[in-house]
């Protein structure tokens, strides 16, 4: 049957499948600080979450579930506070969707063909940031995201 929680938002009453946060990440990001940071904020997400590596270039994606969302991390992306990210991915919890899928490209960034295929572009502002520190701060959103859902005090508004 999976897994499956009644969730507040829903009313209590509707049971969800919990939405899986899967990060798709272009290179190794090895021992590294980043890596330190990745592992710890994704260890407190209290959702599912995976992350798969992939090399800069070439490589397999994982085959796309059935009911996803494809997230990229883009600089022509839109900027979305962490609230406005939370909710949307309360959302597609609440809307059934089975896995969030957030794709960091490499150096070059990614594909046209995935970029228009994707359901939302996601930057980090109009600073340029290496890969493998958008991958540290893609896991602090998320369980920020996760946390504001949750009504944890982590998150502070104002």
């Amino acid at each position: 049957m999976g897994l499956r929680r009644r969730t507040a938002a829903t009313g209590g009453g509707r049971l969800t499948t919990p939405l899986l946060l899967h990060v798709i990440a272009r290179g190794k990001i090895g021992r590294s600080p980043e890596a330190e940071l990745v592992e710890r904020y994704l260890k407190r997400v209290t959702w599912p979450t995976r992350l798969t590596e992939l090399p800069d270039r070439g490589g397999n994606m994982p085959p796309t579930p059935p009911n996803c969302v494809t997230i990229l991390l883009d600089e022509r992306g839109q900027a979305l506070p962490s609230l406005t990210l939370a909710h949307k991915l309360e959302r597609w919890r609440d809307d059934g969707k089975r896995e969030a899928r957030f794709l960091i490209g490499a150096a070059d960034g990614h594909d046209d063909h995935l970029r228009a295929d994707a359901d939302l572009l996601l930057s980090f502002g109009a600073a340029t940031w290496p890969h493998l520190l958008a991958r540290a701060m893609l896991a602090e959103q998320l369980f920020r995201a996760t946390s504001i859902l949750a009504n944890h005090p982590y998150h502070r508004e104002g």
